[in-house]
């Protein structure tokens, strides 16, 4: 009896030494613990907690999207949140989903103060971009923050053939750097651009403008096209520095495969702006040799815009005649008088090759006679077969008038002729 009764003050006086150093301590709901895997199934997971609790997740609260919960055994320590302290069997209902959301949030917290590259699974696409999740986080990748080589580049802008591009990435994972981040609105926006820019940064800095780089178009759109070099790399080559004529569509000259020379013009940040005009002989240098203002040309009308004609005078050059240009009467439509392919008669009326600009005008081209084209000071004087004076004015190439003034002269010369004889009869 004092065996036992020594026994249970052992007991006693440990229970106490316990209880004063805290070690025992009864779990609260939304606590984090840890435990050992005792079992583990696909409907349920037990675990013993310090020796002294049980716990046990089940259901919902399983978790297994994360790479942490997915494949436990028995021996495997892990975290877990109360949010039960006794369920029908007098154990701790434990859940993964409420321990692992919060670590996800901690990493994200840490990736976005840190700028860190985390990667996130797409489950879902709509037209304005990806929506991804971290965990049982769910976020969101703008269009706009997609890398290059995942941008949809679809000619025309159709928004159904973009959205069917963006579905294609769903399923998949890709890497991104967290750009905004609000646990209390749950509130994620992911962007791999930043992560694909971090990457090639290196890369990058190799270059500066005025690199020559050659490369594969890898998509055509309809403001330019893209191109591929180094591997890793791309830029753009807009439409307006193609080529120096001017162009309706880059596939009319270039289709995806096709390997082109550029030069670097302008680098921002992942951005990079390529020219491959600038490789070409200009062939508006020495064109005042070939084109004058005041001659008469041949043209051929390449598109017909609200405000005037765009004329192919050769494969090299091209011009412009303004609506204003064109004699048209109040009535009339531009686009009813001139179609695409109509080859006509203008007369150059301003050249500007530095800014590779040539005006053209359809007034009274017909009757100009080039070999009789005179200057006098700011204009430009042409002589016609039927005796009209033309005048262009070099400042502001427009004609200001026409007058037949050797008709009016001759008008002139009658009346005075009259009056004089008049006069003499007269004096007689």
């Amino acid at each position: 009896m004092i065996e036992d009764d020594k026994a249970t003050s052992a007991q006693e006086e440990e229970f106490k030494r316990l209880l004063d150093e805290d070690t025992f301590k009864i779990s609260q709901i939304g606590e984090i613990v840890k435990g050992t895997v005792v079992s583990a199934s696909k409907a349920e997971v037990r675990l013993d907690i310090d020796g002294i609790a049980c716990g046990v997740v089940r259901g919902q609260e399983l978790y297994f999207e994360a790479e942490e919960y997915a494949n436990l055994k028995p021996g495997d320590e892990v975290e877990a949140t109360v949010i039960e302290e006794e369920n029908e069997n007098g154990e701790l209902e434990l859940s993964f989903k409420y321990a692992g959301q919060q670590k996800a949030w901690n990493i994200l917290t840490d990736a976005f103060e840190n700028k860190k590259i985390i990667k996130v699974k797409i489950n879902d696409a709509n037209k304005g971009g990806l929506i991804i999740s971290y965990g049982q986080i769910s976020g969101f990748l703008p269009v706009s923050q997609l890398s290059p080589e995942n941008y949809p580049r679809v000619n025309g802008g159709d928004k159904s053939k973009i959205l069917d591009k963006l579905k294609s990435f769903v399923g998949s994972e890709i890497e991104g750097r967290v750009m905004a981040l609000d646990e209390k609105e749950e509130k994620l926006v992911i962007s791999e651009k930043d992560a694909w820019q971090e990457r090639q940064k290196d890369t990058i800095s190799k270059y500066k403008i005025g690199s020559i780089v050659d490369g594969a178009i890898t998509a055509l759109t309809d403001f330019g096209v893209f191109v591929s070099f180094n591997q890793n790399l791309e830029g753009l080559i807009h439409i307006s520095e193609l080529a120096w004529q001017r162009i309706d569509s880059p596939a009319d000259l270039f289709k995806v495969g096709d390997i082109v020379k550029a030069e670097i013009i302008s680098i921002d940040g992942s951005k990079i702006f390529l020219s491959a005009k600038k490789l070409l002989k200009d062939p508006w240098h020495g064109v005042e040799e070939k084109y004058k203002i005041g001659q008469q040309v041949a043209g051929t009308v390449l598109k017909v815009n609200p405000f005037g004609l765009f004329v192919e005078l050769d494969s090299d050059i091209h011009g412009l005649a303004h609506i204003s240009q064109l004699g048209l009467t109040q009535n009339q439509k531009i686009d009813e008088l001139f179609k695409a392919g109509d080859k006509k008669e203008f007369l150059v009326v301003s050249l500007e090759p530095r800014d590779h600009r040539l005006g053209l005008s359809t007034v009274k081209a017909k009757n100009i006679e080039s070999k009789s084209l005179t200057e006098q000071g700011d204009q430009v004087i042409l002589e016609s077969s039927e005796k009209t004076t033309v005048k262009i004015d070099k400042k502001e190439p427009k004609i200001k008038k026409v007058v037949k003034e050797k008709v009016v002269k001759e008008e002139k010369d009658k009346k005075e002729k009259v009056v004089k004889e008049k006069k003499e009869k007269i004096v007689k």
